[in-house]
């Protein structure tokens, strides 16, 4: 099968960062799906995983943690899949990933792709909607139809893939949403997914917010850059508020006061904990995967691919890479076809 992959952990700059190769068809485990990849999409993992280092692979690698396609063969343990099923996932990171024409995913992390919606859309969504599932309703203590009414949410970094679906898990919890954006493109893109309020990140927050009305937050997730906003973030948190993080902190973090003066409960998220660890909930994500496909289907949520690439290879992968290293990215881009 066709495959894009690394050996070394090279600049994206550099022809030999992702290159094409041909690999062995994998063949079903008892829990596992084998899935014809027809689009896939990037995220900041592929970036990290790929960031340069010293170490050298003895197989070529395949990367890509987000993905749609069609079921050819389900294991002999699997429940609720049939070949010719149309199914969306992120998948396992310790697993070969995406970026190849055929995929192994244990069944319990997939889900069946929504109806309405071609499956390039469907291939930008299973990462960041399981992430931004996950840290509003599972890591932070909110319930996902009414859990936000009364209350207000500020998302720092609100164009990028987690947040163009957070904003709208949000919005329909019932939460006033304020989201972060400093271009006009990012903060109409905010906008148009439901955010009723975008302030500039690039300014100070608080002043913003209270500009808006808003002395205080509820909650807030920071998508973005957890140190540079930690401090800001005790500040405009009302008591026992919370935040969500998904990024690793640059530098120390202050834990006391004002968290502990105002008991803020501080939530990390890491989508691929379940799946890495084997948890006994793993199957919760193919479950959010199927929640998910039935709000898309019934007009509730919206997709968040912006653009679409083809064919899938060691291109325009590259050029994924490169654009989502530049942080100029809005909502998902997906690559299609092969």
């Amino acid at each position: 099968m066709k495959a894009v992959a690394l050996t070394r952990y090279l600049p994206i700059d550099d022809p030999e960062s992702l290159v094409d190769v041909e690999l062995p068809k994998p063949v079903a485990g008892v829990h596992d799906l084998l899935v014809r990849v027809e689009a896939v999409s990037v995220n900041p993992v592929d970036t990290k995983v790929r960031s340069q280092k010293p170490q050298i692979e003895a197989q070529p690698k395949v990367l890509g943690y987000d993905a749609a396609g069609t079921v050819e063969a389900v294991g002999k343990s699997v429940n609720g899949f049939k070949p010719g099923d149309r199914v969306y996932y992120a998948g396992d990171v310790t697993r070969p990933g995406s970026n190849a024409e055929y995929q192994l995913v244990d069944a319990r992390l997939a889900g069946h792709a929504p109806k309405s919606i071609e499956l390039a859309d469907a291939a930008a969504l299973p990462l960041t909607t399981i992430t931004a599932w996950e840290l509003l309703f599972q890591r932070m203590p909110f319930d996902s139809e009414k859990g936000g009414v009364g209350k207000s949410l500020l998302i720092i970094g609100g164009a990028g893939g987690v947040g163009s679906i957070a904003i709208q898990l949000a919005r329909r919890a019932g939460f006033a949403v304020i989201a972060t954006a400093s271009r006009p493109e990012t903060i109409a893109w905010c906008r148009s997914l439901g955010a009723q309020h975008v302030i500039d990140h690039r300014q100070p927050l608080a002043p913003q917010l209270a500009a808006l009305g808003f002395d205080q937050v509820d909650a807030a997730l920071n998508l973005a850059d957890t140190s540079r906003y930690w401090d800001i973030l005790g500040e405009i948190l009302a008591p026992l508020g919370h935040v969500g993080l998904i990024v690793e902190p640059s530098s120390a973090l202050k834990i006391g006061d004002p968290y502990k003066a105002k008991a803020i409960g501080i939530h990390w998220e890491m989508m691929f904990a379940r799946p890495r660890f084997k948890t006994a909930d793993q199957a919760e994500q193919g479950r959010i995967l199927e929640r998910v496909a039935a709000l898309i289907d019934a007009g509730e949520l919206r997709g968040t691919r912006t653009e679409t690439v083809s064919p899938i290879n060691a291109t325009n992968l590259r050029e994924a890479h490169r654009r989502l290293e530049s942080g100029t990215s809005i909502g998902k881009l997906v690559l299609a076809d092969w």
